[in-house]
């Protein structure tokens, strides 16, 4: 009988999958049909992580320079997602170690999830296409509570199902809403030292700070066994 350690919950954008070139193509796709200029990689980059209507939204914001309504926003969120769910993976690429730090961590006895603010659709979409879906138990999108990140239930209702306690659990994540979701449901949390958003890893104060995914089972080993010590 497998032993379980614990659980390891990854993030999706910017964490397990490089998704930046088809969110940033799908963006500027939207905003050239709206009769705007499209916005620079690095800009769009720091929208992503609130989710897709909060993305869309400050992409609006900063092309047209006024914020969109309500209505607006809402045939925009639409619109988006029909042009990003079409092709969501045409471009994204996987970071360096993903697979082998994912093996590395099933074979210690941890399982695996993914708890993202990316619709649970497109998600699905790309771990399959990146023959990633197989290796997680579980898949929690922006879309699958009424909730989504920073808010804890999304990550407490994944610890649940796996029917891991939070103490025995680390959150993988890239961005400020990986580190308040985590820090709100008592569970230690891993960033990536280069993510998605406006703040950088080190200014969040998580537990660990990886460069590379072949850091990432120990030291998820190291937190799920109670040393705090950032690393």
């Amino acid at each position: 009988m497998r032993t379980i350690l614990g659980a390891a919950v990854f993030d999706l954008d910017g964490t397990l999958v490089e998704t930046l070139p088809d969110l940033h193509r799908a963006t500027n796709e939207l905003l050239v049909e709206e009769g705007l200029a499209p916005l620079p990689a690095a800009a769009v980059r720091r929208m992503i992580g609130d989710g897709v209507r909060r993305l869309v939204e400050r992409a609006f914001t900063a092309a047209a320079g006024r914020a969109p309504t309500e209505a607006e926003l809402d045939r925009l969120h639409q619109r988006f997602l029909e042009i990003y769910e079409a092709d969501p993976h045409r471009e994204s690429y996987l970071p360096a170690g993903v697979v082998e730090a994912l093996e590395a961590l099933r074979a210690e006895g941890f399982r695996l999830a993914v708890c993202t603010n990316k619709p649970e659709r497109p998600s699905r979409a790309i771990l399959e296409a990146f023959d990633l879906l197989h290796r997680f138990e579980l898949v929690v999108g922006g879309d699958t509570l009424a909730v989504r990140k920073p808010d804890p239930k999304p990550l407490l209702h994944v610890l649940e199902q796996l029917q891991v306690p939070p103490g025995r659990a680390v959150m993988v994540g890239d961005s400020r809403n990986d580190r308040l979701t985590a820090k709100a449901a008592g569970v230690p949390c891993v960033l990536l030292a280069e993510g998605y958003g406006e703040v950088r890893a080190e200014q969040l104060q998580p537990d660990a700070i990886i460069q590379s995914f072949a850091e990432l089972p120990s030291v998820v080993r190291r937190l799920v066994n109670g040393d705090s010590r950032r690393g």
